[in-house]
């Protein structure tokens, strides 16, 4: 079976609007990931300092199919999660400094407090609704695409 792009929930003229430039040109809303599966887009909110990845998605009690938050952390590191506060199931995508995804959790369970760990050398961790991850077919290997990633080293390097 062939690649397939996925564009969740973007109108057509959006998706006509960026055409096949969207590929490779990186904005700081948006998030790519690739893989063996196909090709998706998100609409991401990002959470580079400790105030903003300790607030996380708390107290939200839904968010949009095609979007998520992008938690950045300056260096790779051992990271875990829990979903304090956090109302709505979540999964949680891990990667390494190049942006690989190196582990996947799964529907977290809101509100439960149980550390989720990702795993050791991460940098990235994508939170977008729970079940998507499953249901595209997102796996361990796929790769991000976004500015926050440092280029120079980036599996999949943005183009401008």
């Amino acid at each position: 079976m062939g690649k397939r792009i996925v564009q969740i929930a973007l109108s057509s003229a959006a998706i006509a609007a960026a055409g096949t430039a969207a590929f490779g040109a990186c904005m700081p809303d948006t998030l790519w990931l690739r893989g063996d599966w196909g090709t998706a887009r998100f609409t991401v909110e990002i959470a580079d300092d400790a105030e903003e990845r300790a607030q996380g998605l708390m107290h939200r009690s839904s968010m949009p199919r095609a979007a998520g938050m992008l938690f950045v952390y300056p260096y790779p590191r051992a990271v875990a999660f829990w979903m304090r506060n956090t109302l709505i199931p979540l999964d949680m995508v891990f990667a390494d400094s190049e942006g690989v995804v190196r582990h996947i959790h799964s529907n977290a369970v809101p509100l439960d407090e149980t550390p989720i760990p990702g795993g050791d050398d991460i940098q990235y961790v994508l939170e977008i609704n729970g079940g998507l991850s499953s249901s595209m077919g997102i796996t361990v290997g796929s790769q991000i695409q976004h500015l926050s990633i440092g280029q120079t080293d980036a599996a999949w390097p943005c183009d401008n």
